[in-house]
C-alpha cells in the first residue's frame, strides 16, 4: 500500500486557527462501519452514540507548555526551544530554532534569568539536549514562561493555554493535545457516566511526530515515533468486564486507541502495563480491544489517517474526508470531530 494512497487536498481556509467558543458545540461527522452510512450531529450528540454497558476511554495526558523563548548569555541573540522529552530531573531533549545558535556549550537565559540552559549534547534527528539550572520548582516556572506548542498550521496566538487542554487532563508530559478530548465538557462527561457508560483513562504522552507526514513510498517501511504510555489496573478491568459483557470500548482518539492495542494480549483482553510503544496500525491491522473511535480530521499522508482507514475502511475514510471538504467541516486541533462506530 502506497502513501500516496491516502493524500487528498484540503483547502487552507478549512484548517481550524482557533477553538470553538464552547468545546461541545463542534461538528460531528458519524460513520457506519458496517453499513457505510454518514450523518452529520453537534458532538454534544455523542452521547446518543454510547449505550450503557460502553466504555469510553480517554487519554489524560497533559500538554508542556514546552515552548520557551530566550538569548543567547554570549551575544544576546533570540533562541526558541521545544521541549520534547525529559531525560532526567534537569535534562531535556528539545528541538532549537535556529538550530546553528545551539552548539554544545552554549549557554541561554530565559525571563531575564529566571531560568538557564547550557547545551550539553546533539540528540536524535538534530535534536539538542539541554541542561536546565533554576531556583525553586522547575514546572511552575516553565507553567508562566512557558508557550503552548501549537502544531505549525495553526498560526495566531493562543490567549486561554487551557484550550489546548482537555478538561481531564492530569499527568504532564505530551509534546502536543490528544484533540479528540478537547471536545468534551464536564457536563458532557457526567451526563455520559449517568447514563451509564464506563469511564476510563490511560496515558499516553503525545510526541511532535504525531504531526509528520509518512515520507517513506511504501508504507510498511514507515518507521513509527515512540510514545510512553501507562495504563493501571483499574482501566484493565473496567476494559476487560466491559469486553466480557458485550459493551463496546470506544476510544477517545487515536492516541487511546494506540495505547489500548499495545496493551492488548489477546483479543478482548488488556493487561496493566506501561513503556515505550511505536504500533504502526494501517489498513488490514485487525484490532483486539477497540471497537468505535471518536477522531479529528487528520493531515492527509500522515500515519493518523492510515490509523482510521485501518477501522472504517480506506475507501470509506476518503468518501467521508471529501464529504467533510465540500460540507466545510474544520480540520486539524481545533477542528470538528468523526465517531466510527
Amino acid at each position: 500500500m502506497k502513501t500516496k494512497d491516502f493524500y487528498f487536498h484540503l483547502p487552507e481556509e478549512l484548517i481550524a486557527q482557533h477553538p470553538l467558543k464552547e468545546r461541545d458545540k463542534s461538528r460531528l461527522m458519524v460513520i457506519d462501519k458496517k453499513t457505510n452510512e454518514i450523518s452529520h450531529h453537534h458532538f454534544y450528540d455523542i452521547i446518543n452514540f454510547l449505550e450503557k454497558g460502553d466504555c469510553l476511554v480517554l487519554n489524560d495526558t497533559r500538554v508542556l507548555p514546552g515552548r520557551i523563548i530566550g538569548q543567547r548569555v554570549d551575544t544576546g541573540g533570540s533562541m526558541e526551544f521545544l521541549l520534547l522529552k525529559r531525560k532526567d530531573l534537569d535534562t531535556w531533549q528539545a528541538l532549537a530554532k535556529p538550530g546553528r545558535r545551539a552548539k554544545i556549550g552554549t549557554q541561554f537565559e530565559f525571563g531575564n534569568g529566571l531560568l538557564k540552559a547550557e547545551v550539553i549534547g546533539i540528540g536524535e534527528e538534530g535534536s539538542r539536549i539541554i541542561e536546565f539550572k533554576y531556583d525553586g520548582v522547575f514546572e511552575d516556572i516553565l507553567d508562566k514562561l512557558g508557550q503552548m506548542p501549537l502544531p505549525p498550521y495553526i498560526t495566531p496566538k493562543l490567549e486561554d493555554k487551557e484550550r489546548y487542554q482537555t478538561v481531564y487532563s492530569k499527568h504532564t508530559g505530551s509534546a502536543a493535545a490528544p484533540t479528540a478530548g478537547l471536545h468534551f465538557t464536564d457536563k458532557l462527561l457526567n451526563d455520559i457516566k449517568v447514563k451509564g457508560i464506563e469511564i476510563a483513562y490511560v496515558t499516553l504522552h503525545v510526541g511532535l511526530g504525531t504531526f509528520r507526514p509518512v515520507k517513506v513510498e511504501n508504507i510498511h517501511e514507515h518507521k513509527m515515533h515512540s510514545e510512553y504510555y501507562n495504563i493501571d489496573k483499574n482501566t484493565a478491568d473496567i476494559i476487560n468486564n466491559t469486553k466480557k459483557n458485550g459493551g463496546k470500548v470506544i476510544a477517545v482518539g487515536t492516541t487511546s486507541c494506540r495505547t489500548l492495542e499495545s496493551a492488548a494480549i489477546e483479543e478482548g483482553k488488556i493487561k496493566e502495563s506501561s513503556g515505550w510503544t511505536d504500533i504502526f496500525i494501517y489498513p488490514g491491522y485487525k484490532f483486539k480491544i477497540i471497537d468505535s473511535l471518536i477522531t479529528n480530521f487528520h493531515l492527509p499522508e500522515s500515519s493518523l489517517i492510515m490509523l482510521v482507514s485501518a477501522l472504517a475502511g480506506r475507501e470509506n475514510i476518503m468518501k467521508s474526508y471529501k464529504i467533510a471538504i465540500d460540507e466545510k467541516y474544520r480540520f486539524f486541533s481545533f477542528g470538528d470531530a468523526m465517531l466510527i462506530k
